[in-house]
């Protein structure tokens, strides 16, 4: 027996599972753990291994794994059986120890359980693990662990639905939350709070998850919302409206009011208001009468009348008597009036009755101070009519022209001598690079007078800047000439931003003067432009109020300098871009235009505009789809790019949630290696980054430092919401010349470092090495796919020859595109390089900044005729409804009812659109199609302007 067993035993895990079996079959194994097995102490050999820790039950998140633990004691081995099939002995991390209380040995064995092993068995029984542990006695098993993938899905099974409800009734709000796994615990939210029945014990959340008011009380009115929430995600329903209504009650009546007669028979009320309480939110006001009437009888009034005159006093020593009566016949009496005349009544005696009496000095000096007093008076009259009449005559001689006080009013012509100074453009035939020839009627504006509306300054100043009459939200520019033009503006980016940057609230703004732009601009408008960016801002006529001047800037921000807040299956679909100065006031909205990465399906997206707030705070002002005509924002999603429409400056990201699975973001694979290589390794870069063309520039430029070569045009990845990785893996080298120093088959880029966008960019580099420096052509794929079980994958050929000595015209490329099996791969052959130089960066070449007319391809005059022509409503159709239809933008309509002037929002949004690759002649041919005359101006040729 031994010579048979033998070979098969080894000292190791192997020979420990055949312990019992040697036992019976008296074979000593001679391997060190053998031995101690074999001469374990009676005292457990004769135990059953009992469990310390039994495996428990465990949710898999997104994709990362579980580990299952299992510890017993004593035992000799433990192992794992998941689902009937025991778990391979090196997938096993077994840790022994020795209890110090019991001496008995203790074995601790983990396993680690992933996604995709879970997913072998869908549709089948639930997946499950337990361990068994064996000793020298005999085996145990512990329980099942059951591994379940956790999830949460999208849509709730019923949402609460709005309800009015009188106070002090009963409030039921339903809500069965969204299935998942594990099952999702749900709160409820009052206004974005959360209700807590333990602090206000008049809420009850029932055990089907049911929200209960017991009492409706007014600070009960609000949007209720129920929240699900598992380890996986969390989401909200749509928000419910309980409104608290109150019916009406009657005050208690007032006083009755004094009577209406005065004398007679009369009327008084009195009144109740309907406070008691109040209606509130819709309640019934009260019924009846507020005021009732009475009849009343006033006593008539009685005037009063004197008694007779008492007799005459004796003569008193000043000289005089006096008499008296009263008003006591009749007395006044029921509001009569009291007496008219004199109480009391004096009389000078005689001088015979009066007292002898001797004149005094005193009498004397009373004459002589009232007459000098008249003296003076009449001495300083005559000093005053005399200053008087010389001041008149001096001001007479003075005004001898009173044009001299109009002259500052008077309208002038604005024609400046210098270039350079801002004035309107004179008539002069417009020059586009592509339509010369057409729309060359411009607006004669060089004999047009204007009239100055601001603050009074000397003539020699009217070159200088006008500064902004809205408040001081950029500092002063420095001192010199700064001049608004009709056309390029000149501008120092660098001098701008370090000016912006030391204003409080700019300081957070980019600093990276290849990515901004800023001018100067008027109530004619313009545009600004980052080059290679596809970021521009439009400013449409009129947008600034007359009479203001504003500096605004436009800039991307870096997502490394903004902590944009990013939740659950929320992901950035767009740049970040600022544009201001925030604050100031604009007559109509301006367009933002720029890019974004979604798949343009708002049927897998839930797209919110979110913009940040003065103290740093990011807040949703635009859900797509959900729009009103009264927001400040509107926001047209195209394919890869998006117009804003805001009425507001100030910092703006577009974010994406996911609704399901189907969800995808363009991403761009774009591949680079070294441009010179002298030495036997060579390394290709490929970058994955969002398909947006900042990121795309920015990746450029950095490589122009590295001094790398594009060797492939980009290529276009859907990118799905399935929280799987990036894999990317390099093959198909010929041996013989080519071998890949990569140690794994592919590399690997987690899925959320993508999603989340926390980094601009990233990349894989593959080091080759070619075996002989003489070897210059290189033919390999590179195979990029998103782990999806049997999902979709891309694959890509490219061909390098002579990398180090082709230049950047080599011979043409061409494409082939093959099918293989159901992986459906597309490739491209490449067989040439360029090299990432000034040419290719430079590509959008036109001016950051135009203002005036030049920033636009219809004229002024021509846009007005065709606003007054197309804005009023037509009975057969032809109006701005119908030029919506030919530019294919009837989707808005509702937006472009909203506004004064649709006609003129459309042509915003068509310049926005077509400023570098816009046709005149298809504008122009839809205006023909309309039926308007005034399309005719269109195609005026250059000789009859």
């Amino acid at each position: 027996m031994p010579l048979l067993v033998g070979p098969f035993v080894r000292c190791g895990l192997d020979a420990n599972l055949l312990v019992l079996w040697l036992s019976f079959a008296g074979v000593t194994c001679t391997g060190s753990e053998h031995a101690a097995t074999a001469t374990q102490p009676a005292a457990f050999s004769d135990l059953l291994p009992h469990f310390l820790v039994e495996p428990e039950d465990e949710f898999i998140v997104k994709n990362k794994p579980v580990m299952l633990t299992c510890r017993s004691t004593p035992a000799t081995q433990i192992y794992f059986k998941c689902n009937g099939e025991w778990v391979h002995q090196d997938d096993h991390l077994i840790v022994r120890t020795v209890d110090p209380a019991t001496a008995l040995p203790v074995m601790e064995v983990t396993i680690e359980i992933t996604r995709q092993q879970v997913e072998k068995i869908f549709g089948l029984d639930e997946y499950w693990c337990q361990c068994v542990a064996w000793s020298t006695t005999g085996t145990q098993k512990s329980q099942k662990a059951y591994i379940r993938i956790a999830y949460l899905r999208k849509n709730f099974e019923e949402e609460p639905q709005a309800k009015e409800v009188a106070l002090d009734q009963e409030v039921s709000l339903r809500c069965h939350p969204p299935e998942g796994v594990p099952q999702p615990e749900v709160e409820w939210q009052r206004n974005e709070d959360v209700i807590d029945p333990q602090s206000d014990p008049n809420f009850v959340i029932t055990a089907d998850h049911n929200l209960v008011i017991k009492k409706a009380r007014l600070a009960d009115t609000g949007n209720y919302t129920c929240v699900a929430k598992n380890i996986v995600a969390r989401r909200k329903s749509n928000s419910a409206t309980v409104l608290i209504y109150v019916n009406g009650g009657w005050s208690t009546w007032t006083t009755w009011s004094s009577c209406s007669a005065v004398c007679g028979r009369g009327w008084q009320k009195r009144s109740r208001s309907c406070t008691n309480p109040t209606p509130l939110n819709g309640g019934t006001s009260c019924e009846g009468q507020n005021v009732q009437k009475s009849a009343c009888v006033a006593t008539c009034p009685v005037d009063g009348g004197w008694s007779e005159w008492s007799k005459w006093s004796p003569c008193g020593a000043d000289c005089a008597m006096w008499r008296s009566r009263e008003c006591t016949q009749p007395s006044p009496g029921t509001g009569g009036k009291d007496c008219q005349g004199l109480v009391l009544q004096s009389l000078n005696c005689t001088s015979e009755q009066c007292p002898q009496t001797v004149s005094g000095t005193e009498d004397v000096a009373l004459y002589v101070g009232m007459v000098a007093v008249a003296l003076c008076l009449t001495l300083l009259l005559i000093i005053v009519v005399l200053v008087y009449r010389r001041k008149k005559a001096g001001l007479d001689a003075d005004v001898a022209d009173s044009s001299i006080l109009t002259t500052g009013f008077q309208p002038m012509g604005i024609k400046p001598s210098k270039p350079g100074v801002w004035a309107p453009r004179p008539r002069r035939p417009l020059t586009h690079s592509k339509n010369s020839h057409l729309l060359t009627i411009q607006p004669d504006l060089t004999t047009t007078t204007t009239s100055y509306q601001g603050t009074l300054r000397a003539r020699h100043d009217a070159t200088g800047k006008f500064s902004m009459t809205n408040g001081p939200l950029l500092d002063p520019l420095p001192k010199g000439s700064h001049t608004l033009h009709n056309g390029k503006l000149n501008s120092d980016p660098a001098d701008f931003v370090s000016r912006l940057s030391t204003q409080s609230y700019f300081k957070t703004l980019s600093r990276d003067v290849a990515n901004t732009s800023y001018g100067t601009f008027n109530f004619l408008g313009g545009r600004l432009t980052i080059p290679n960016t596809g970021i521009s801002l439009l400013i449409p006529p009129e947008a600034i109020p007359r009479g203001k001047i504003y500096e605004i800037y436009l800039t991307v921000q870096k997502k490394e300098d903004l902590r944009l807040p990013l939740a659950g299956c929320q992901t950035l679909l767009s740049p970040v871009v600022s544009c201001g100065p925030p604050g100031v006031v604009l007559s109509r909205p301006v367009i933002l235009s720029m890019d974004q990465c979604s798949d343009a399906c708002l049927d897998n997206w839930a797209v919110r505009l979110k913009k940040q707030t003065y103290e740093g705070a990011w807040e949703d002002v635009l859900l797509m789809g959900e729009e009103l005509a009264s927001d400040p924002y509107y926001c047209q999603l195209e394919a890869e790019t998006c117009q804003l429409f805001s009425e507001q400056l100030g910092t703006f990201a577009l974010v994406g949630e996911s609704l399901h699975m189907g969800a995808a973001k363009r991403l761009r694979l774009v591949l680079f290696s070294d441009a010179y290589c002298s030495t036997l390794e060579y390394n290709i870069r490929v970058y994955c980054m969002d398909d947006t063309q900042d990121v795309f520039k920015e990746v450029m430029q950095m490589e122009r430092q590295l001094g790398g070569r594009l060797i492939d045009e980009p290529h276009i990845l859907l990118f799905k919401d399935s929280y799987h990785n990036l894999r990317l893996s390099i093959h198909d080298m010929p041996q013989a010349h080519w071998r890949s120093k990569l140690l794994a088959g592919y590399q690997e880029i987690p899925f959320y470092h993508i999603w989340n966008g926390s980094q601009r960019y990233l990349h894989c580099t593959f080091t080759l090495e070619r075996l002989s420096l003489s070897t210059c052509e290189l033919t390999c794929q590179l195979c990029v796919w998103q782990v999806e079980g049997e999902g979709q994958s891309f694959g890509l050929e490219f061909n390098i020859a002579k990398v180090t000595l082709r230049s950047s015209s080599s011979s043409p490329r061409f494409c082939a595109f093959s099918c293989r099996g159901s992986s459906r791969r597309l490739c491209c052959r490449k067989q040439d390089t360029r090299a990432v130089d000034s040419e290719f960066l430079l590509m959008d070449n036109n001016a950051t900044a135009l203002a005036g007319p030049s920033a636009f391809q219809i004229p002024y005059l021509i846009r007005q005729k065709i606003c007054s022509s197309l804005d009023a409503p037509c009975p057969n159709g032809a109006d701005w409804r119908m030029l919506a239809q030919r530019l294919k933008l009837e989707r808005h309509m509702s937006f472009f009812a909203s506004k004064a002037s649709p006609t003129s929002t459309i042509l915003d949004l068509w310049e926005a659109q077509h400023f570098h690759s816009g046709n005149i002649n298809q504008l122009a041919a839809v205006m023909a199609d309309i039926g308007k005359q005034e399309a005719m101006i269109f195609l005026v040729s250059d000789g009859e302007c």
